[in-house]
């Protein structure tokens, strides 16, 4: 009797379900998200850069997918911030003139429609002048200037390589133990 009236106490202390951390938590890879107004910044991110560093002063090509779900078109003006000095657009077959008094961005984001930036088609947008170095798994926030949305502040990863890199020799742990206690043995103690 005791059994059958403690198992539904038992039970319900091993059931999270959906109010789990982890049923919310997002893996490191996947990139900056945001919203604004009818705007949603998917998957933000710079490409892996090809040496497996940026070095101060390199261009880095910012990758990232908007999704317009409101019945207006917007279009990116501008992507600011700390760690470059400027951000150029090409490769936009799609891309109009620049507004007046834009930095030369100029993506539009029709209505209920997704953009993808940084791909093999359409728009690229290139962070200049990186003021320090940059590595997989480091981070830039920008913010991006919509004309309609405005401006939203985004934390973009430096993305990881998509394919497999040889990896480099071993390191032995085990080495330094063993120079060090060579060393000791053949100092000797100072008490002797």
């Amino acid at each position: 009797m005791g059994v059958l009236l403690l198992s539904p106490v038992a039970l319900t202390a091993c059931s999270a379900g959906q109010v789990a951390q982890t049923a919310e938590q997002e893996r490191d890879k996947v990139g900056g998200t945001a919203m604004i107004g009818d705007l949603t910044i998917r998957d933000a991110r710079v490409a892996y850069p090809s040496t497996g560093e940026y070095a101060a002063g390199s261009d880095a090509r910012l990758i990232v997918a908007i999704s317009n779900s409101g019945q207006e078109d917007d279009t990116l003006l501008d992507v600011t911030g700390e760690g470059f000095t400027g951000a150029t657009l090409s490769g936009a077959s799609t891309v109009s003139a620049p507004a007046a008094g834009a930095s030369g961005l100029d993506v539009p984001v029709p209505a209920t429609s997704n953009v993808f930036v940084g791909g093999t088609d359409g728009p690229r947008v290139v962070l200049t002048g990186l003021t320090d170095p940059l590595t997989a798994g480091e981070a830039l926030d920008v913010t991006m200037s919509f004309q309609r949305a405005g401006d939203v502040e985004v934390r973009v990863l430096v993305g990881t390589p998509t394919r497999t890199l040889p990896r480099g020799e071993a390191f032995d742990f085990h080495e330094e133990e063993a120079g060090g206690e060579a060393e000791t043995q053949l100092g000797g103690s100072s008490d002797e």
